[in-house]
């Protein structure tokens, strides 16, 4: 399994889709808690920083890939701007969602065992290489697990840099960096709500509120935003697949003058997933008549509460100079109760079912960051600097029932899913103690009007502390994690960029904050990756576009010691090489066109492990879990005043539930429909279908012996309508 989480389930989901329904029953409720996307934005007050629903947002400043607060244009990386709003027109209810379907090169890998929140990007894959942020905060992986944030009404953008990224965010991000940001305080009035309805006994209710406090005569000094939005269905698959979730987004902002700025803001997540681990394979496909099964116990139970508290300062006291300090505390408490794999035999005709495990994680991240950047010159250039540090302390601590062992089988259909066994309960496994300290600093210099170079260096010094809740053993253990970049950005025009970048950046051979002492004395992964690409408007921003080739190498993979299955040693490796296309095209009046494609090729170049007493080289191979083709298209269609229709196409290329490459999963295509009325200025109404003809496809996969066991199957073909208000 991949590592999983446990909390104490509390009833069904009735309550909170019982209140969702009570407001969906009654309009007048309803629209006492609303407004629409569009005049959200607006509500920003005109901010020229601010994304716009359509488009690559080339000349949109981002924290994401460089502090210093350059635009795309001005970034020698790969970087996507995608708006929360152009996440809610088309119907994008999850972060997954969202940066799979808008983002460039990026897929899902999510299951309950990983948060359902692992991607792959680059030829790389997990929340080990692909680090999730939250506002410029990095929660740190427990277990390869991240269950935080997942809904989509919270967020003002969501920016993604692909390729290696420890430069700016530490060791955990050689395939990239997702960045959410969330809606911020606003001293222009905004309310908005949205009530949802759909198949499978889908509620959703969400409201969003900003603007001014206090009396006219303190002027523009405090400001709030407040989003909050929940979810609940009965779900798709009999039985257990049922979900509720809660997301919680408040903030304060005090501003006692124009170069001061304080806000405290509060972010909790609340998740109760369907406890659905996936459908076995019979005769290596899923049959129709199980589509719907699931066959997890009766008393199944998933529960993840995410809590993040952040007080942010920023001084500007001259137009060249900015401090910025942040302070956070960010919890998680995660429960499962779970039978987790399932195969089918074909000899007994019966599905096998193991791993009857029970998880809890608690976990605690106490931190703070500060930078401060300098405009100014250097040796007569201008230049951009900006320089930091980030401290924090980790606590996580792991119960778990590792120590049971047990199968059971029931039928393919007819089948009474049972209980979980009450003596496989869990115990205290383990408890860690991570103290972490980095500084970094960032430069830009404009060499001449066209030509600029960057540069970038961070140093992370970790220190780990795990004991043995069991045996009472210890170890300790600190690592260094150095990346660096360089980067040259040359503009032709003012609209058109070229760029060549080289960096190097580092990975855990595991989550860095719950390495086992087994795995203790390996070295930390290093990737090194060269890009470049081409980025830039034309026909006054009808047309946006952004291009990029690369490679990366990753060194120090572990691999099994040739002869002696029970040692390990690093002298693996791992390549990809690709190109990614991404455009924006407002190519006729009340037509748009938005799309990427990434293609790579990505291998095992040194990979060794044994299997049955025989050393077996995986050389060659395709990594697990990475498609080497991800395309998306989105064509949006105005055909009447207040109509608009908007059609999107996703297409994932094969992967692989094993190192061999002999578990295949095929490559899918899946369509998506929204056509929506704008009802008055003020009201939209939504009709959403999603996976239009049905695909029978997975998101993730199990296999044994180079067979592949069960496939976690993506939805199937649903509808939703939705309804958005505003004033």
């Amino acid at each position: 399994m991949s590592p999983s989480i446990h909390h104490p389930r509390s009833g069904g989901s009735a309550p909170v889709c019982g209140l969702l329904l009570t407001l969906l029953a009654n309009p007048a409720a309803a629209q006492e808690a609303v407004t629409l996307d569009e005049l959200s934005v607006q509500g920003s007050g005109g901010d020229p920083n601010r994304v716009t629903p359509n488009g690559l947002n080339l000349r949109t400043p981002d924290r994401t890939a460089s502090r210093i607060g350059l635009t795309p244009l001005e970034t020698p990386a790969s970087l996507d701007i995608v708006s929360g709003e152009t996440a809610r027109l088309r119907g994008q209810d999850t972060i997954a969602e969202a940066v799979t379907q808008d983002a460039t090169g990026i897929t899902t890998i999510a299951a309950p065992g990983n948060g359902n929140g692992a991607f792959t990007s680059r030829g790389f894959a997990g929340p080990n290489s692909i680090q999730q942020l939250y506002d410029g905060t990095r929660f740190y992986v427990g277990a390869n697990t991240v269950t935080f944030p997942f809904d989509t009404w919270n967020v003002e953008r969501i920016e993604v840099l692909r390729g290696p990224s420890s430069v700016l965010y530490g060791d955990g991000a050689i395939g990239g960096v997702i960045n959410v940001v969330p809606k911020k305080p606003v001293f222009v009035p905004i309310n908005t709500a949205r009530a949802v309805i759909g198949t499978d006994g889908v509620a959703r209710l969400a409201l969003d509120s900003g603007g001014a406090l206090g009396q006219v005569e303190f002027g523009d000094t405090f400001a709030y935003r407040l989003s909050v939005s929940g979810n609940c269905a009965d779900g798709w698959v009999r039985p257990e697949g049922d979900f509720r979730n809660l997301a919680v987004s408040a903030a304060l902002l005090f501003q006692p003058s124009p170069d001061l700025a304080f806000t405290l803001s509060h972010d909790l997540g609340y998740q109760e997933p369907a406890r659905y681990w996936g459908t076995p394979l019979v005769g290596g496909r899923i049959p129709d008549l199980i589509r719907f099964n699931n066959y997890n116990v009766r008393d199944a139970k998933i529960t993840w509460a995410d809590n993040w508290t952040q007080l942010k300062a920023e001084w500007s006291p001259s137009a060249d100079i900015t401090v910025r300090n942040t302070a956070y505390r960010l919890t998680s408490r995660r429960h499962w109760l779970d039978v987790e794999q399932y195969s089918y035999s074909r000899g007994s005709g019966l599905v096998d079912r193991s791993d009857d495990l029970e998880i809890y994680h608690s976990q605690e991240q106490v931190g703070d960051r500060l930078d401060a950047s300098l405009k100014g010159s250097l040796f007569g250039l201008q230049n951009a600097f900006v320089a930091g540090f980030d401290v924090n302390h980790i606590d996580f601590r792991h119960t778990n029932n590792f120590y049971f062992d047990q199968t059971t089988s029931v039928p393919l259909t007819g089948y009474d899913p049972g209980y979980f066994p009450q003596d496989g309960r869990a115990r205290p496994a383990y408890a860690t103690q991570t103290s972490q300290a980095s500084v970094f600093a960032e430069d830009r210099v404009i060499l001449s009007d066209r030509l600029s170079f960057l540069t970038g260096v961070r140093l992370d010094v970790p220190t780990l502390h795990r004991e043995d809740l069991q045996t009472g053993s210890r170890f300790e253990k600190t690592y260094r994690a150095l990346g660096y970049r360089f980067g040259l950005v040359y503009n032709p025009t003012p609209d058109s960029a070229l760029y060549a970048q080289y960096s190097v950046a580092t990975d855990p051979v595991n989550s860095l904050i719950t390495l086992s002492q087994s795995l203790a004395g390996f070295k930390l992964a290093t990737g090194d990756q060269v890009e470049i690409g081409t980025k830039g408007l034309a026909f006054d921003g009808a047309l946006e576009w952004t291009v990029a080739g690369y490679r990366i190498v990753k060194d120090n993979l572990i691999s099994a010691v040739p002869g002696q299955p029970t040692l390990s040693t690093q002298v693996g490796s791992q390549s990809s090489q690709g190109f990614e296309l991404a455009l924006g095209w407002r190519f006729a009046p009340g037509w748009r066109l938005d799309g990427n494609l990434a293609l790579l090729h990505a291998q095992y170049d040194r990979f060794d492990q044994t299997v049955s007493g025989a050393t077996v080289s995986y050389a060659g191979n395709q990594p697990i879990d990475v498609p080497e083709r991800v395309a998306n298209l989105w064509l949006t269609w105005d055909p009447v005043r207040d109509w608009t229709a908007r059609i999107g196409l996703q297409n994932v290329g094969q992967v692989y539930s094993d190192f061999g490459n002999t578990a295949r999963r095929p490559a899918y295509s899946l369509v998506n429909l929204v056509l929506d009325h704008q009802v008055t200025a003020e009201s939209r109404l939504s009709l959403r279908v999603y996976n239009l003809f049905d695909k029978v496809y997975a998101i993730s996969g199990n296999a044994a012996n180079g067979v592949g066991t069960n496939w976690l199957l993506g939805r199937p073909r649903s509808a939703e309508v939705a309804y958005t208000v505003t004033w």
